[in-house]
């Protein structure tokens, strides 16, 4: 989403030094595939975030060295990228993007390399971050939400996306992609489907979280939605946004909260203490954990997020 990131002069000047070296001592051949005096390695894949680095990755297969920018637990919005992330730049042959306003480092990043931008949203109708009536936020102009990944039937527009830019840098791996592509979406199809017949069984499910993060999800399966705040790094939290959440989880008698994993819940934590509410486990939104962790892919944060917000409204035990 929109943010301002100030980035000093002499950091600036730094990440310069470092890509100008850095292409200096690489071939300037062209070819994605051949690097070092005609070795064949494969294209390096450069994405913003990690559930985008797993999409690609799916879909790549062993064709591609797919790398994030943004480790894993970051927080994207106001990421400030490193002189690791820089040189990493440098060796792309390809760079993948989310856009819709969530990467807000990304155009003065993208100053520093010369490898081909693809945002993989262009397919996607955006949706505005749900405006709340009587939120204290609801006089300001909503701005774009660019989390449309946390739709698993957006979620295929990804793969599309992604698929058409891998076949664009290597055609001779086409069939590859298009085949771990169709698999992946099958298993976005079907997860949509559990998740649209599980909600349509509650009378009704009502999503209450830190950030609004969910408009396209909320929009597919007809959820119920309130937030604290509309974009991370806005005002988070205030005195205002604390009271309308808890009045709205009163008068809808809301069973469980939410937050994000990569956010203070401190706020929630207030929401909860005055209502009575649970808060939930973490919601994984902005990044994958590790391998070790319980989102180290994008179905597994998808999977992880539906049964914990599906599982709360059927929650009735308070």
């Amino acid at each position: 989403m929109p943010h301002t990131t100030t980035t000093t002069s002499a950091a600036l000047l730094a990440l310069s030094t470092l890509l100008v070296t850095s292409c200096a001592s690489a071939d300037g051949s062209g070819d994605p595939s051949e690097r070092q005096g005609g070795v064949e390695e494969r294209p390096v894949v450069l994405t913003t975030f990690t559930v985008l680095q797993d999409i690609a990755s799916e879909v790549a297969g062993d064709r591609a060295d797919v790398r994030s920018i943004t480790p894993h637990g970051a927080e994207i919005h106001e990421y400030d990228p490193t002189p690791g992330d820089v040189r990493d730049a440098a060796e792309a042959d390809l760079i993948l993007a989310n856009g819709l306003g969530l990467e807000a480092w990304l155009e003065q990043f993208l100053d520093q390399s010369d490898a081909p931008t693809v945002t993989v949203t262009g397919d996607i109708e955006p949706l505005p971050v749900t405006r709340l009536p009587g939120h204290p936020d609801d006089a300001a102009e909503m701005p774009v939400n660019p989390h449309a990944w946390m739709s698993p039937r957006q979620g295929m527009s990804y793969v599309d996306g992604v698929e058409d830019a891998l076949s664009e840098l290597s055609p001779e791996d086409a069939d590859v992609f298009a085949e771990n592509a169709a698999a992946l979406r099958d298993e976005l199809a079907a997860l949509d489907v559990e998740a649209r017949e599980r909600a349509e069984e509650l009378e009704e499910v009502h999503l209450v979280t830190c950030e609004g993060a969910f408009s396209y999800l909320a929009d597919d399966l007809d959820l119920g939605e309130h937030y604290l705040w509309p974009v991370n790094a806005d005002d988070e939290g205030s005195p205002q946004q604390v009271e309308a959440q808890i009045r709205y989880v009163r008068d809808h008698e809301v069973p469980t909260v939410f937050c994000e994993s990569t956010v203070n819940d401190a706020a929630q934590q207030q929401v909860v203490q005055e209502t009575g509410a649970e808060l939930g486990e973490p919601l994984y939104v902005d990044s994958l954990t590790e391998a070790d962790g319980p989102v180290p892919t994008y179905v597994d944060l998808l999977r992880h997020d539906l049964e914990l917000i599906l599982a709360g409204a059927e929650d009735d035990g308070r």
